[in-house]
């Protein structure tokens, strides 16, 4: 198989992190970013700059037909962005998009003649959402195989990782100050440290502080 993938690239901590593992994996990346109308087309410009600044070839595909389909928190402005309460899933799941983002990468990388396709989500930190564990990669894994008779392989390099680990991952990288002032995980659109309030704010910032801590402990 070649050595070729393509990463699905939002521009947030964990996609980056991806990107950057990418570049250290394969011998040639390229990025692909959904623009389905989310709340902050700020998502959209950071994933540009940070694709500009690893030099790696953006994709960026028109996906607006599922802001149709799933109105959320992360598609309409007047949804509360709010966690999940009594087994409810929080207001920012998305019906389908790591369905969609992926089969559509998929798709994609097979114009290129790449095998390899790269995501950031994550069945340890993952709030709840179904479409982020291991079960469903791996099921979405063969379904694509067979669908287009060729061979994917995905990689979820961020899979069993909590977010204290995919700090400690970015840095032993080597791109945690990058990775920690230059991205976008924050569901109010606010870069870097974010907004603080929002639960992917407090999820990013709570690794953050363990994994500091954890490192001034050992002298880094």
């Amino acid at each position: 198989m070649n050595k070729k993938a393509l990463v699905v690239f939002s521009g947030g901590q964990d996609s980056t992190t991806c990107l950057v593992w990418a570049l250290q994996q394969f011998e040639e990346v390229q990025v692909v970013t959904f623009n389905y109308n989310q709340r902050h087309a700020a998502e959209i410009e950071v994933a540009k700059e940070i694709a500009a600044h690893f030099n790696v070839k953006q994709h960026i595909l028109d996906l607006g037909l599922l802001n149709q389909l799933a109105p959320n928190a992360l598609t309409r402005g007047d949804i509360e962005i709010k966690a999940g309460e009594d087994g409810e899933l929080p207001s920012t799941f998305v019906d389908g998009r790591n369905l969609l983002f992926l089969s559509f990468a998929a798709i994609l990388a097979k114009q290129f003649s790449y095998n390899h396709i790269v995501t950031g989500v994550c069945q340890t930190d993952f709030s709840g959402y179904p479409d982020c564990r291991d079960v469903f990669v791996k099921s979405l894994n063969v379904t694509l195989n067979l669908s287009m008779d060729y061979e994917f392989v995905i990689h979820t390099p961020l899979m069993w990782l909590d977010k204290k680990e995919t700090w400690q991952m970015a840095d032993e990288l080597g791109q945690f100050d990058y990775i920690r002032e230059h991205t976008l995980t924050c569901y109010n659109g606010i870069k870097g440290s974010g907004c603080g309030e929002c639960p992917a704010c407090q999820l990013r910032n709570r690794g953050l502080k363990q994994y500091e801590a954890a490192r001034k402990t050992v002298g880094r």
